[in-house]
């Protein structure tokens, strides 16, 4: 009787195969010459080096010298001045009301007031009073919001900040838009909270954007008499090619009285032509004006109501009923 054959033991033999592999491609590596070694090797660090530059590093590079380098602002002619929200805490006003830039002091400053529909800035009722305390010409900015209407800011805003005499207009801050939002209707929404605003100041408010989103979304005649606030970093002169009032050149700014870093801005033109720019009492005094920013009632709080193809009315929020 024969004996049964054993079977071949396949995954011993692959282990076997492998081994012999590895065996022999250790053999021919070591015979590599040491040179060569050094040439791969200096190779994909250049790789490297190449890509983490041009994806981390020269994106923000003109940021790390204003970081880590001297300070060091536009020489250009025009005024100094700042703006500033929650994030700056605690300010200083006595040392900040002395601050100077390239030999030239701060004479105006742009407070973050409302955001959206529903948040007001932690500071702004203490940074608002402070700035006029300190005499620096102030004015109070709107940050919009793309997850609200845009007659629901404007109300918020005009709900929560009282512009005077010898105020800038109102500030809209607009940085972004909906992806899927045609071009047309986020002009549109703009457009509504800037008329709304205009209506109560009789003043244009100022827009406030970065350049290549000016460029991109806000290139209609409709803006032109607009005063804008250019936002261009770390450069001796903004590029945008349009006319400007505000040109903020750095949010890495340093002044006495803020700890930590600041937006710095220049106004383009003379302490004259931005005290023109400012809210006046011949705008106040406009019959509508008048009865819109004077009425007060110490029984009852006033808010403003806005409806399509309507003018402001200030109604008693305790009776909901017309003053």
């Amino acid at each position: 009787m024969t004996e049964p054959k054993k079977k071949k033991n396949n995954t011993s033999n692959w282990s076997t195969l492998l081994l012999r592999w590895i065996a022999v491609g250790t053999k021919r590596i070591q015979t590599i010459p040491k040179m060569v070694w050094w040439g791969l090797a200096v190779v994909v660090l250049a790789v490297y080096s190449w890509v983490f530059y041009s994806f981390f590093v020269e994106p923000s590079g003109f940021r790390w010298r204003a970081l880590y380098g001297d300070p060091k602002y536009p020489e250009v002619d025009g005024l100094h001045g700042c703006d500033i929200s929650h994030h700056q805490g605690d300010i200083d006003w006595s040392r900040l009301r002395n601050a100077m830039i390239n030999r030239k002091p701060i004479q105006f400053v742009m407070i973050k007031a409302t955001e959206g529909a529903d948040y007001v800035d932690d500071r702004f009722h203490e940074n608002f009073t402070e700035a006029k305390n300190a005499g620096l010409i102030r004015g109070a900015y709107h940050f919009w919001s793309v997850l609200s209407d845009a007659r629901e800011q404007a109300t918020y805003f005009l709900n929560n900040v009282e512009l005077e005499i010898g105020d800038l207009p109102p500030v809209l801050d607009v940085e972004s838009k909906l992806d899927d939002m045609p071009i047309e209707d986020f002009q549109r929404e703009i457009l509504t909270w800037l008329h709304i605003v205009e209506d109560k100041y009789h003043a244009k408010p100022i827009i406030y954007t970065y350049y290549k989103f000016k460029e991109a979304y806000l290139s209609d005649e409709r803006f032109d008499d607009y005063p804008y606030w250019i936002a261009h970093y770390y450069v001796d002169e903004v590029q945008y090619q349009g006319k400007w009032k505000f040109w903020q050149h750095t949010d890495v700014g340093r002044l006495p009285g803020i700890s930590g870093f600041v937006d710095l801005d220049i106004y383009n033109g003379s302490y004259y032509d931005l005290k023109m720019l400012c809210i006046s009492k011949k705008q106040v005094d406009d019959p509508m004006q008048e009865e819109i920013l004077n009425t007060e009632d110490s029984d009852s709080t006033t808010t403003f109501v806005y409806e399509e193809d309507s003018d402001y009315e200030l109604k008693d929020s305790s009776t909901q009923s017309p003053i």
